[in-house]
């Protein structure tokens, strides 16, 4: 399915952007934008945008190995946000992208407030359409896990990135946390434009007979179907502090169809973010639009944005 052949209901607004389609390919699952189009049948063109890889100030060279682990229902990840450094991308990766097909959104990772802000900065000068501010990476020792569960933390390194870009900022919330609706308050009066709900759940595996861990960096970021019930409430926690400010949530966790995907948005969310389910299935972004469409039919519904939110309340 081609970007023309989209259904136009699902094209939305996101943070003055149109999106084709409420789909985001995640930040960790597609590389840098091009890893899936060497797929027979894959398009870009098939969802709203697409996250790259986790990006820092200068290269890292990751975790030590394994850095995947198979779980029931799931998969641990910790792969400690290997990638070449902020002006590798810009240089030499950007200008190999097609932004004709879709939007392409940057996302900034770092251990210090300064390097988030510096990164930030690099990429306000880049023909990025966004940047999503990964502070809360639960699979690196320093930085992400300690910034996204404080939500003074969490405001600061929002405010930095603030003042160093005019582009849409995207605050990627982290799960592993008390309260999450208030962490996203605090990071929407330090200049939020919109949340992705949510980074990945801490978690870890055992090798019983080695009585070793399996990842090399103990522990790591648990995704998969396994967090979608605890992604949906989430969801639906921020929304009810973003919905008055008309605030986007890009609802993520577990998704692996269309009917997940309608469900996110009925909690809340306005876009939905595919990860995960890619590993194994990497056509599966023009079945979801498909769903979409056939379900808006059904319900007599004129746009995929009806749907955000629109969960019954107890006296309904």
């Amino acid at each position: 399915m081609s970007a023309s052949l989209i259904d136009p209901r699902l094209a939305i607004d996101f943070c003055g952007l149109r999106f084709s389609s409420p789909l985001v390919l995640l930040s960790g699952c597609v590389g840098f934008g091009e890893e899936y189009t060497r797929v027979r049948g894959f398009s870009n063109r098939d969802v709203g945008a697409v996250c790259l890889k986790g990006t820092t100030l200068e290269a890292r060279l990751g975790n030590e190995p394994h850095r995947v682990c198979e779980t029931p229902s799931g998969m641990l990840n910790a792969i400690g946000l290997q990638n070449p450094g902020v002006d590798q991308v810009i240089r030499k990766i950007l200008p190999t992208l097609d932004f004709s097909e879709t939007r392409f959104i940057a996302n900034v990772s770092g251990s210090t407030v300064e390097e988030y802000h510096e990164v930030t900065r690099r990429f306000d000068d880049s023909p990025i359409d966004a940047i999503e501010v990964n502070i809360s990476c639960p699979n690196v020792k320093e930085g992400g896990v300690t910034f996204g569960n404080d939500p003074r933390m969490s405001a600061d390194v929002v405010r930095a990135c603030r003042r160093a870009t005019s582009k849409p900022l995207i605050v990627k919330l982290s799960p592993n946390q008390t309260d999450i609706a208030l962490n996203a308050r605090g990071c929407l009066e330090a200049g939020a434009d919109a949340f992705s709900v949510i980074n990945t759940l801490m978690g870890m595996a055992i090798d019983s007979e080695r009585r070793r861990a399996v990842l090399g960096n103990r522990q790591g970021g648990l995704s998969g179907p396994a967090i979608k019930p605890i992604a949906l409430l989430k969801v639906h926690q921020v929304y009810q502090v973003c919905r008055a400010h008309r605030v986007p949530i890009i609802g993520q966790g577990g998704i692996q169809d269309g009917r997940d995907a309608i469900e996110f948005l009925i909690a809340g969310a306005t876009a939905v973010g595919l990860g995960t389910a890619l590993f194994y299935d990497p056509l599966i972004c023009s079945r979801v639009n498909a769903t979409l469409g056939d379900y808006l039919t059904r319900h007599g519904l004129t746009h995929v944005g009806e749907l955000t939110g629109s969960l019954a309340t107890d006296d309904a």
